[in-house]
């Protein structure tokens, strides 16, 4: 289908979708400044240094140019197009800013605590999270083990609509990464779906130490209707999102439109742009190179660290 004739979002992933999606309010932590000139660009395949990138890995990294307008810029931090260390502050592959808080970011250890069917099921500890979401087979599981740098901490499957529970992982005795159900996976049971969406829209709203959905999006294909309704409904609610755009790696045009993973991104949040005030986060990820790794881990650790401080 054309992105051109897209209808007008229609959240029907929930049995009770919210009555407008006129202009939603995306926040992620409390509002922020942002200092920046229309006709500035920046460039964010500029890496940091934060791990290291040969050479033939950043040629073939296609140029993505972003306005200030455009860039996540966490509280508590200063952008200026006058700065000349702006463009080492972007995590590459993305448009989010560097912030103080973006410490204490590695991995060291990672372990599976639990599956619940309910939220109030989930473990009481307080500690933050961080929930994995999006289409079956979108590479959800993929990308944590990617993370944790394990292969099977998350179980992998080619069967989409494997994961059929919130399963929680405890990451350094500190925190947690949430791989939740699959939404999408036609072949599923409609009781079992209907179960599934009921749960998952509760612990989005309902759970008080969730710091951030992290919803993934296929980058190798073109833009899904369920995943525009599903950003939308996490806009509409103002439930903390970040989007992951998941295989990046597969370079070549494909049938289904002819576009590489750069356009596809592009356009999709073109799709959901008129629906969110401020640009919500992005970035660009791969499990197969682990694109994105260190990137979603410094993005994780500068949003954990401010929700424990305020």
């Amino acid at each position: 289908m054309a992105l051109a004739q897209l209808p007008r979002l229609n959240v029907s992933i929930f049995t009770k979708p919210p009555l407008s999606l006129l202009h939603t309010h995306f926040t992620l932590l409390p509002k922020h400044r942002f200092l920046f000139s229309p006709k500035s660009t920046l460039s964010v395949t500029e890496p940091i240094p934060i791990s290291h990138v040969s050479e033939q890995e950043e040629a073939q990294d296609a140029p993505v140019t972003l306005s200030l307008e455009k860039l996540f810029v966490p509280p508590e931090t200063q952008v200026s197009v006058d700065d000349p260390s702006l463009s080492t502050r972007i995590l590459k592959g993305s448009n989010i800013v560097l912030s103080k808080y973006a410490m204490d970011a590695q991995v060291v250890q990672a372990e599976f605590v639990k599956s619940s069917v309910k939220t109030e099921d989930c473990p009481s500890d307080g500690l933050p999270e961080f929930a994995l979401v999006g289409r079956s087979n979108v590479g959800k599981s993929s990308l944590l083990n990617s993370l944790v740098r394990r292969k099977k901490l998350a179980l992998t499957s080619k069967k989409p609509g494997k994961t059929q529970c919130i399963n929680h992982f405890r990451i350094n005795d500190k925190w947690y990464l949430v791989d939740l159900p699959g939404y999408g996976y036609a072949s599923a049971p409609q009781e079992l779906r209907t179960d599934w969406n009921k749960f998952t829209k509760d612990y989005f709203l309902n759970r008080s130490t969730l710091v951030s959905v992290f919803l993934l999006i296929d980058a190798s294909i073109p833009a899904k209707n369920i995943d525009l309704e599903y950003a939308s409904w996490l806009g509409q609610n103002q439930i903390p999102m970040t989007l992951v755009f998941t295989k990046c790696d597969k370079r070549k045009k494909k049938k289904n439109g002819g576009k590489r993973p750069e356009e596809n991104m592009n356009d999709f949040q073109e799709l959901i742009r008129g629906f969110f005030e401020t640009a919500p986060p992005w970035i660009m990820t791969s499990s197969v190179t682990n694109q994105g790794r260190d990137e979603i881990l410094l993005h994780m650790a500068q949003l954990r660290n401010y929700w424990l401080k305020h």
